[in-house]
C-alpha cells in the first residue's frame, strides 16, 4: 500500500504509469482467459482465478493488519460491486467468448463502455464532460472499430454469445460506477478479498451444475489460471480501482479505448492472430481518442 500511496504524489510519474500498466495487464487477460477456456469451462476457470486471488488476497489482508469496513452497509457496498465487476461481468464475458466471439471482437464491445460511463456519470455524478471529450469518446469508437474490422470472429459466433458479452459491458459498466459512488474510501487489500470471495460464491453453482467443475489440468492452464488471478484480478483491478479513486469516472474510462488494440496485438505474438495496417491505424486513432478524452 506503500508504493500505491507512493504514486499520487505529485511528480511520482504515476499520471502515465499507472495507466499504462493498467492497459496491459487488462489486455492480457483477453489471451489469457482464452488459451484457459481451451482447457475448461468458463464458470470452473472464474471459479479458479477468484478463488486463488480471494484466498492471496486475504492471506496479505491479514499479514498486513489491512482496515476492514465498519457495518454491514460497506460490506453490502463492496459485495454489489463484486458480484457486477467480478462475478456477472466475467461470467458473461467467458461465456460469450466460450461460445465463439473472438478476443478482439470482445474487447471492441467492451471498448464503448467510455461513451456509457460518459452519458450516465454527466447526469448521475454531475461530471462535465466537454465537447473535446465527446469527441474522444466517439473517435475511440471510431478506432476500436478498426482494430476489429477484418476479423472473422463475427461470422464464428452465435447471436447468444455476443448477447453475454453486451451483458458483460452493462454489469462492468454499473459496477465502474457505483465503485465510484460508494466504494472509493475502502482499503484496497480487503475491498479486493471481498469483492473476489463475493464474485466466488456467485459462480459456484454455476460451474457445479453446469460443468462439474470439470478440466484438463496441465501447465497451460496452470500458467493461464496463475496470470489471470495474479496479474488481472489483483493488479489491474487494484490498479483500476486507484484510478476511480483519484480521477473522473468518464476520464478514466476512456482508457479502454486501447485496449481492443493492445489486446490484437497481444494476440498477434501469443495466438497467432491477424495483425494488419488497419489495425495499428486503429490502434493509432485510440491513442488519439484517450489523449483529447483527459
Amino acid at each position: 500500500m506503500n508504493i500505491l500511496a507512493s504514486l499520487h504524489k505529485p511528480g511520482s510519474g504515476s499520471k502515465f504509469f499507472l495507466p499504462f500498466l493498467f492497459i496491459l495487464l487488462w489486455s492480457s487477460g483477453y489471451p489469457a482467459g482464452k488459451i484457459a477456456l481451451g482447457y475448461t469451462g468458463p464458470y470452473t476457470l472464474i471459479l479458479i482465478r477468484f478463488t486463488s486471488a480471494a484466498l492471496i488476497m486475504l492471506f496479505v489482508s491479514l499479514l498486513t493488519r489491512a482496515t476492514w469496513p465498519q457495518g454491514w452497509r460497506q460490506y453490502i457496498h463492496l459485495m454489489v460491486v463484486g458480484l457486477l465487476i467480478q462475478g456477472i461481468d466475467f461470467a458473461c464475458l467467458y461465456t460469450g467468448m466460450n461460445l465463439g466471439v473472438s478476443a478482439g471482437v470482445t474487447a471492441l464491445i467492451i471498448g464503448t463502455m467510455p461513451i456509457l460511463i460518459a452519458l450516465v456519470a454527466s447526469r448521475l455524478f454531475n461530471e462535465v464532460v466537454n465537447l473535446r471529450q465527446w469527441g474522444g469518446a466517439f473517435l475511440g469508437l471510431f478506432g476500436v472499430g478498426l482494430v476489429v474490422m477484418q476479423e472473422s470472429g463475427l461470422a464464428q459466433a452465435s447471436l447468444l454469445g455476443y448477447f453475454f458479452v453486451v451483458l458483460a459491458l452493462i454489469a462492468l459498466t454499473a459496477g465502474t460506477l457505483y465503485q465510484k459512488r460508494f466504494c472509493a474510501g475502502f482499503d484496497l487489500r480487503t475491498a479486493n478479498f471481498i469483492q473476489l470471495a463475493t464474485a466466488s460464491l456467485f459462480v459456484i453453482p454455476l460451474a457445479w451444475h453446469l460443468e462439474g467443475f470439470k478440466m484438463q489440468w496441465g501447465f497451460p492452464l496452470f500458467a493461464a489460471s496463475a496470470w489471470l488471478s495474479l496479474i488481472n484480478s489483483i493488479g489491474a483491478f487494484t490498479i483500476w480501482f486507484v484510478l476511480i479513486k483519484r480521477g473522473e469516472a468518464s476520464k478514466v474510462s476512456s482508457l479502454f479505448h486501447l485496449i481492443p488494440g493492445v489486446t490484437a496485438i497481444m494476440g498477434y505474438f501469443i495466438l497467432g492472430e491477424m495483425l494488419s495496417p488497419l489495425i495499428l491505424l486503429g490502434f493509432f486513432i485510440t491513442g488519439m481518442a484517450v489523449y483529447l478524452s483527459h
